[in-house]
């Protein structure tokens, strides 16, 4: 990674975790979903409220832990808000690949600045941070289409 793009990464990555988009919670039709890493500490309450199409309507997060989790966990809740949820799976998945390094990255524009994450391929300990809200946002999708509302997931699975 150049200069100019590790100071670009800590900049957003700081910029996320200080002030996190869609901080909060949904206390109405939302799905929840906790997640946490065992092995760092970082916990997540995801907030998912799907309208009739299955589109997600709303997204909400409230937890702590590293800067990496916080703002993973804020970037998320911008680039999904408002989208089907067959992209939202998409896009789950291509920043998966981002972050582990493996795979092919199907839509590499719809990560945007997702893509600044990729650095943390590098540290499989920052791979789980980075994932922990968007493990918790698979959850919430499955638990959609079986009709549930409450879950755990953890980085650790």
């Amino acid at each position: 990674m150049n200069d100019e793009l590790r100071e670009l990464y800590q900049q957003v990555i700081l910029d996320h975790s200080r002030k996190p988009r869609n901080h909060g919670e949904i206390t109405e039709g939302a799905v929840h979903v906790h997640g946490d890493n065992p092995s760092c500490g970082d916990e997540i309450d995801l907030y998912v409220k799907f309208a009739a199409d299955g589109k997600i309507e709303d997204i909400k997060f409230s937890g702590s832990g590293c800067a990496i989790s916080q703002a993973s966990a804020s970037m998320m809740t911008l680039k999904v808000k408002g989208k089907p949820r067959a992209d939202a799976e998409s896009l789950s998945q291509d920043f998966r690949t981002i972050v582990t390094g493996e795979g092919t990255v199907k839509n590499e524009d719809a990560l945007g600045e997702l893509q600044l994450l990729e650095g943390v391929q590098h540290f499989p300990q920052r791979v789980k941070c980075a994932m922990l809200g968007w493990r918790a946002l698979e959850q919430a999708i499955q638990m959609r289409a079986a009709g549930g509302s409450e879950g755990t997931t953890s980085s650790e699975d």
